[in-house]
C-alpha cells in the first residue's frame, strides 16, 4: 500500500497546496504560451519542488500525469549522484536530440547545488544557447551554492514551508478521506512536528494512524513520539533565564528517564524560542543546534548551564565513581563587574558595533572568572578573526571595563570537552543516546 505522501501528491498545478506564489505564475505562463528555457526551484525539503517540476514538465507537453508514468521526453537527474563534468557532457550531447512525443524535452535536475564547479561550467554552456525544444527545471535546498552564472539565466521560484493553518486544514482533510480518527489537539502536534513540510507532515500522520482504531488522542501522539509536555519546555526556558541549574538538572533527569531524547528537547526549545524570541534566550538558541550524538545529554546540559546566577555557590554533580565534578559557569553582563554581566546584552552590544564580529562571537563558548570574560572559540579561524586588533577592540569596548581574554580553540571548555568527560556527564543524565538522524520522531 502506498504511503499517504505518495497517494496525496498533487497531479496538477491547480492541486498544489500552499505554494500559490509558484503555481499561479506558472499556470499563467502556460496559458499564455510563454515558457522559459530554464527554471530554478528553491526552498526547504518537502515543500513540493520536485512534485511541481514533474507536474510542470507534463503540463507543458500536454501529457496526462500519472505517478508511475515514464515519458522519454521527461528526464530526471539526481544532482547528488550525477554531479561530475562527464555526466553533464553526456546530457549536452543528448539535449540536441529532438523530443519524441512532446513539444519539449524537459530535464529535471534535483539537488542541482551538488554539481561540481566543472559540471556547472559545462551546464552553463547549454543554458547560454539552449535548443528551442529543451527546458531545464533545477531544484535545490541550497540556492546560495548555485553559481550566479546559472541563476541569472533561470527564472527563480521560491517555495515556502506551509503556514500551520494551511497544513492543519490539509491534514484534517486527508484524515477524513482516509478514515483516520484524530482529535484536534493530536492533529495540532502532527502539524507542529511536520514543520511546514508536506512530506514530513503526511509521513507523521501515516505513522500515527495505526495508534488506535478509535480516536487518536494528544496523549497517544505525545507518548508515541517521545515528546515532552509544553509546560516542561516552558519551565526549562524559565530556569535557563533565571540561572537555576539545580532545577534544570532535575527536569532533564526526569524527562530523559521518561524516554524523551535530548535532541527532541533541543528541537522543542528551538521551536518555542523562535515562536516567541526573547533577548535573554538568544545565547541558548545559538547552542541548541549542537545538541546531537555523541553525548547529546551532556551537550544539552552544558547549553542550559551557560547562563546561571552569578554569585551563587557552585553546583556539583558527581558521577557514580565520584571522580567527576561539573561546576556551573558563573556568567553575568558588561557592567563593570562580573556580578552584573549579562551575555545576551553583551553580544547584542557587539552586534550593534559590528555584525562581522558578532557572527564570529556566536561561534564561541564563554565564562566569567575573577572579573574576566574568557572567550573560547570553536575553531582556530574564529580565534584568528576575533584576535585582530580592531575586532578585539570591539569586544573590549562592549565589555564596559571587564577584561576580555580570547583563548586558543584547543582550550574551549564546553563545546570541546574530552569524550571521557562528556560520557560521564551523559551517564549522570541517564546514559548515552544515539542520534537516529533526526528524521524519525519514533
Amino acid at each position: 500500500m502506498k504511503s499517504l505522501y505518495r497517494r496525496y501528491r498533487p497531479l496538477k498545478l491547480s492541486d498544489v497546496v500552499g505554494q500559490k506564489q509558484v503555481t499561479e505564475p506558472l499556470m499563467k505562463s502556460l496559458e499564455a504560451g510563454k515558457v522559459g528555457h530554464a527554471y530554478l526551484f528553491v526552498g526547504p525539503r518537502g515543500t513540493g519542488k520536485t512534485s511541481v517540476a514533474r507536474i510542470f514538465a507534463h503540463e507543458v507537453n500536454g501529457f496526462k500525469y500519472e505517478l508511475e508514468d515514464d515519458y522519454v521526453d521527461i528526464i530526471e537527474i539526481d544532482g547528488a549522484s550525477n554531479r561530475g563534468i562527464d555526466n553533464i557532457r553526456e546530457l549536452r550531447e543528448k539535449v540536441a536530440i529532438a523530443p519524441t512525443s512532446g513539444k519539449y524535452k524537459i530535464y529535471i535536475i534535483d539537488e542541482v547545488h551538488m554539481l561540481t564547479k566543472e559540471a556547472f561550467n559545462a551546464l552553463l554552456k547549454t543554458l547560454e544557447e539552449p535548443p528551442a525544444h529543451a527546458i531545464f527545471v533545477m531544484a535545490t535546498t541550497d540556492a546560495y551554492k548555485v553559481p550566479v552564472t546559472i541563476t541569472s539565466r533561470a527564472q527563480t521560484y521560491t517555495f515556502k514551508l506551509a503556514d500551520s493553518e494551511i497544513m492543519y486544514d490539509f491534514l484534517r482533510s486527508v484524515a477524513e478521506k482516509e478514515g483516520i480518527k484524530i482529535n484536534e489537539d493530536a492533529l495540532k502536534i502532527v502539524t507542529k512536528r511536520g514543520g511546514g513540510s508536506f512530506r514530513d507532515s503526511l509521513s507523521l500522520l501515516d505513522q500515527i494512524s495505526t495508534l488506535s482504531d478509535a480516536e487518536i488522542t494528544k496523549d497517544m501522539v505525545v507518548s508515541a513520539m517521545g515528546l515532552p509536555e509544553d509546560g516542561k519546555i516552558v519551565e526549562l526556558l524559565s530556569c535557563y533565564a533565571s540561572g537555576d541549574i539545580v532545577k534544570i538538572s532535575n527536569i532533564l533527569k526526569d524527562l530523559l528517564a521518561a524516554g524523551v531524547k535530548p535532541e527532541t528537547l533541543a528541537e522543542e526549545m528551538i521551536l518555542m524560542i523562535i515562536a516567541e524570541p526573547k533577548p535573554e534566550l538568544m545565547p541558548l538558541l545559538a547552542k541548541l543546534p549542537e545538541v546531537k550524538a555523541p553525548y547529546a545529554e551532556a551537550k544539552l546540559l552544558t547549553a542550559l548551564a551557560l547562563k546561571v546566577k552569578s554569585g551563587s555557590s557552585p553546583v556539583r554533580v558527581k558521577s557514580p565513581d565520584q571522580n567527576l565534578v561539573l561546576q556551573e559557569k558563573q556568567v553575568s553582563s558588561p557592567a563593570p563587574s562580573a556580578a552584573t554581566f549579562d551575555w545576551g546584552a553583551y553580544v547584542a552590544k557587539v552586534q550593534s558595533l559590528s555584525d562581522a564580529v558578532y557572527s564570529q562571537l556566536m561561534k564561541t563558548n564563554h565564562e566569567i572568572v575573577s572579573n574576566t570574560l574568557h572567550i573560547y572559540p570553536h575553531k582556530k579561524i574564529v580565534k584568528s578573526i576575533l584576535a585582530r586588533d580592531n575586532n578585539k577592540r570591539i569586544l573590549v569596548d562592549a565589555a564596559n571595563g571587564i577584561k576580555v581574554v580570547i583563548h586558543d580553540a584547543e582550550e574551549s571548555q564546553n563545546n570541546q570537552m574530552k569524550d571521557e568527560t562528556l560520557a560521564k556527564i551523559s551517564a549522570i543524565m541517564g546514559g548515552e543516546v544515539q542520534n537516529d538522524g533526526g528524521g524519525n520522531p519514533f
